[in-house]
């Protein structure tokens, strides 16, 4: 047990080195340095959902900007309750305990996605049309959010995601409302995105721990082509180089330290008639989502950047498999180049941080989702939003250690670590299946479906098809029969997970299966890689959840740290327990 903790300990401290903020980053050739000129691989995550809230954070189907879904929940309680939520949701999401565990668990930086909503009037709210009105909300927020940076030596990038007007077609992401004009569409908007960026670099211009400014977050627009709604085939993009030339104008009649990031036409990668670079500080922006983790994914950045001579810096990637952010890390490293994960947390299991989901909140969801025709009671949606607020607090939240492993240490090694102690005693004991050891496919479980590839494969795939637990390539499902009981389902023909084993007294075991099968199955034993059962048949149990105890066979385990691997030669059953009996 001590030797477990040990091992845990280092993977969430001491094994990770972490670029602590030396001074202000700057753009040093292709490589962003700081301070004492020394090169910086920026290892963050951002902070969706916090300041602006995308819909399927919150499990709504389809477009579901921030302002809808507070529409929707005006029209189920009252103005204060509604701003009561808003509130208890900005002051819970987010606190000092969240950057306090990025910088425990490795992270040297955070993206901060800012709401102009928070920081300043809209347009159309302005009493005086010349003039900005300054809000203090969003300010202090993020006066907050860099006090806790600084305090653990980590840098803060600010990224304006949501621009007056709203920068793209995709709604989702900026909270555009198509009712009122785009940022493309209004000068007005124009002059108070630029107006708001002045404001934030006159703030923050002497600190430090300032990362940069990520000027205005995937603008998605046809210019020349209404019909090329997100600007995929833009080749002038004449507008953006202008507005991000004002942009840095601005920021340096009052900045003259801090880098400027830029992000390209369609969703952040279309650069087209935007270079060369305007400023001697600047780092280009790309995103990166659901391909394959390739060179070739990534060449036209790397080209940009030996073409340009200029800094490149993965603003956004994520929402996929462990499997895949380990194979992601790994090529960017390989790269020289910098990254921030895509979110730290919401509903679902493939962020560091998972908010749990309440009863109540999810008869809303099921409600707004058209899944039930009668509105939950307005006390039920009251306690349900606020009691949603709440747990997405970290100390609330799932903490999902095997992403967390994923990210900051698999891309360095093969090493394998337990995810929970699996001790063997004299006693009955028990290991959960879903309990397999922390580590890259093909060494800690194989699984022949381990990550989303559809824009390059055209095929969608989950890894985890459950969507629960863990967020390997293994299939979690949850026991809705049992609380909080998971087991592995949808097992295929050669898959397989291992265990890290603590055995306490060395004797003979009996190994015992909980499963559960309409059809017949086999399945090997390994101990340190050695067989000791091989093709033991499953007998189907009846019904896919009839869990039955199907004995294995008898194995011989000396007192210590032992590897057991259990091969399904032929799946489709589902596995939920190994139950040893001395």
């Amino acid at each position: 047990m001590k030797k477990l903790a040990c091992l845990l300990l280092i993977l969430f401290t001491t094994i990770f080195t972490t670029t602590q903020a030396q001074g202000f980053l700057k753009a040093s050739g292709k490589q962003i340095v700081n301070d004492k000129k020394e090169n910086v691989v920026l290892k963050g995550i951002g902070l969706g959902g916090w300041m602006l809230q995308e819909g399927y954070m919150l499990r709504l189907n389809g477009t579901n900007p921030q302002y809808s879904i507070r529409n929707r929940i005006s029209q189920l309680l009252s103005a204060d309750q509604t701003q009561e939520f808003y509130d208890t949701w900005l002051s819970n999401f987010v606190t000092k305990a969240d950057i306090d565990s990025l910088h425990k668990w490795g992270f040297n930086s955070v993206r901060l996605p800012m709401h102009y909503n928070l920081f300043t009037l809209p347009v159309e709210k302005e009493p005086d049309s010349t003039k900005q009105t300054w809000l203090t909300k969003g300010f202090a927020l993020t006066d907050s959010l860099l006090s806790w940076c600084k305090a653990n030596h980590m840098y803060l990038i600010l990224d304006l995601h949501a621009a007056p007007g709203g920068q793209g077609n995709d709604l989702n992401i900026a909270d555009r409302d198509t009712t009122k004009p785009s940022l493309w569409q209004s000068e007005a908007n124009k002059t108070k995105t630029i107006e708001l960026w002045r404001k934030l670099a006159e703030r923050y211009k002497d600190e430090p721990n300032i990362g940069g400014y990520d000027i205005l977050n995937e603008p998605n627009w046809g210019f020349d082509d209404v019909n090329d709604q997100h600007g995929l085939k833009e080749q002038n993009n004449k507008p953006l180089r202008e507005l991000f030339v004002n942009i840095t104008n601005a920021i340096r009649s009052v900045d003259k330290k801090h880098i400027i990031i830029i992000e390209g036409n369609a969703w952040g990668n279309n650069y087209n008639g935007m270079l060369p670079t305007w400023d001697n500080n600047m780092v280009l922006s790309f995103h990166k989502y659901w391909n394959n983790n390739d060179v070739q994914s990534i060449q036209h950045i790397l080209d940009t950047r030996d073409k340009y001579n200029v800094p490149v810096w993965l603003g956004e990637t994520g929402e996929n498999s462990n499997t895949w952010f380990t194979d992601a890390v790994k090529l960017f490293s390989n790269n020289n180049i910098g990254w921030s994960w895509w979110p730290l947390k919401k509903l679902g299991n493939n962020n560091p941080l998972q908010i749990k989901m309440n009863n109540n909140y999810q008869h809303l969801v099921d409600y707004w989702n058209g899944k039930t025709k009668e509105p939950p009671k307005e006390s039920d949606v009251y306690s349900g939003l606020i009691e949603f607020a709440i747990y997405s607090n970290i100390r609330s939240n799932i903490v999902h250690k095997d992403v967390i492993d994923a990210l900051m240490r698999q891309p360095y090694t093969t090493k394998t670590l337990p995810f929970k102690p699996n001790i063997i005693d004299a006693e009955d004991s028990v290991i959960n299946a879903v309990d397999y050891d922390l580590g890259r496919n093909n060494y800690a479980y194989y699984d022949k479906d381990t990550g989303n590839y559809y824009i390059s494969t055209g095929g969608r795939n989950a890894g985890n098809k459950g969507n629960t637990y863990r967020n390997d390539g293994v299939d979690i499902y949850k026991d809705s029969a049992h609380y909080e009981s998971y087991y592995i389902g949808g097992i295929e023909d050669s898959e397989w997970v291992k265990y890290t084993i603590d055995v306490k007294q060395a004797s003979t075991y009996k190994l015992k299966l909980n499963l559960a099968s309409t059809t017949a199955g086999e399945a090997s034993i390994y101990i340190d890689d050695k067989p000791v059962r091989d093709n033991k048949e499953i007998i189907p149990t009846g019904a896919d959840k009839n869990w039955q105890t199907q004995t294995i066979g008898d194995i011989q385990l000396s007192k210590g740290t032992h590897a057991i691997r259990v091969y399904f030669n032929k799946g489709g059953f589902s596995l939920k327990q190994l139950v040893f009996t001395k």
